[in-house]
């Protein structure tokens, strides 16, 4: 469980070595021009230098390290399954991408020792590519991961659904600027202070901009869904597909599980884990630019809670699916304070 994504090839040691050369560039979100003069500033992410950078011990063997542990000192589920489609996309040729993934969580990750992952060859056919990756700590698997990986092969069978209507990022504040907002108030209360002065601190390395922020923090009981824009901090940059996908990996588990506790607002979490974690990549697209998060749960019961996600570019095209189930388990609120 985890807080809440080469077969002739070659071996590279550096996550921002994992791309492909021959990817198509990404043909939605912002013109390019636009996209290098916003981000030509700007540091290289932290997803790229250091979270999802991971170190070859030997063939088909990696260590990763962490960079972001959630207070519940439990390692962050979006960078395990991020690290694990690294490793994967490590040992896959170079003309083939990841189309979709599938974990089991099973158990909690120590954020004081490294992860090891482990990749199985499992199978290399002419169109796809299927890997099998263990994380492993103290010896112990604590995530089984399948990815698979296939050949571009474009077809006339296409269909989506239609991507939300809601305001574009620039019109939205960011999460710290919004807590910052809250913090200002002299009538807010000291526990709530103290809560939201220590989301402030946390060093997450995505920036999310909430549609609805009353909604994105539960003030008030909703329906189970919530929308944000997400990107990574800094630069990745263009034509390197498989790391866009490894980001958006870790972006998919962020505050994710928690739309599923949207409609009760008089519980809070005594315990929530991911279970397992599923992901379909549909097209090209940037995870240093901004992408819709859609989330909804559409199901919870037996102290579990099933959610639904989707990425959309911002030109309307869906570029990812994801899908999760975890633990629930919840005990009445006391004494919650209102922003």
């Amino acid at each position: 469980m985890a807080e809440n994504g080469r077969g002739a090839g070659r071996s590279t040691d550096n996550c921002d070595e994992i791309d492909a050369t021959a990817t198509p560039r990404s043909t939605g979100n912002v013109s390019p021009e636009d996209s290098e003069s916003e981000y030509s500033r700007d540091l290289r992410s932290v997803l790229v230098t250091s979270v999802l950078n991971l170190e070859t011990l030997d063939l088909d063997l990696y260590r990763g390290t962490h960079h972001w542990v959630p207070r519940t000192q439990r390692l962050f589920g979006g960078q395990i399954v991020g690290q694990a489609l690294v490793a994967a996309a490590k040992s896959v040729s170079d003309n083939i991408y990841a189309h979709s993934l599938h974990c089991y969580f099973v158990r909690a990750g120590d954020p004081k020792v490294p992860v090891l992952y482990q990749v199985d060859r499992t199978r290399d056919g002419r169109s796809f590519s299927v890997r099998s990756v263990k994380a492993i700590q103290h010896g112990q698997p604590i995530l089984i991961c399948q990815a698979s990986f296939q050949m571009l092969q474009p077809s006339p069978v296409q269909h989506q659904f239609t991507m939300p209507v809601v305001p574009q990022p620039e019109d939205l504040p960011t999460v710290e600027e919004l807590i910052q907002s809250y913090l200002s108030k002299p009538d807010l209360a000291e526990n709530a202070k103290q809560g939201l002065n220590k989301l402030l601190a946390n060093e997450v390395p995505i920036e999310i901009k909430p549609v609805s922020p009353p909604t994105f923090y539960r003030f008030a009981a909703t329906e189970p869904k919530m929308v944000f824009w997400v990107r990574a901090r800094g630069h990745i940059g263009e034509g390197n597909m498989k790391l866009h996908c490894c980001v958006a990996a870790y972006v998919s588990d962020y505050a994710f599980l928690s739309t599923a506790l949207m409609p009760y607002p008089n519980y809070r979490a005594h315990f929530m884990a991911s279970l397992d974690h599923s992901m379909w990549f549909h097209s090209t697209f940037r995870s240093d630019e901004w992408m819709l998060y859609e989330c909804e749960s559409p199901w919870a019961g037996g102290s579990r809670g099933l959610v639904q996600g989707r990425m959309w570019r911002r030109d309307g095209v869906l570029a990812v699916s994801c899908s999760q189930e975890g633990v629930l388990r919840v005990k009445p609120a006391k004494n919650r304070s209102k922003l």
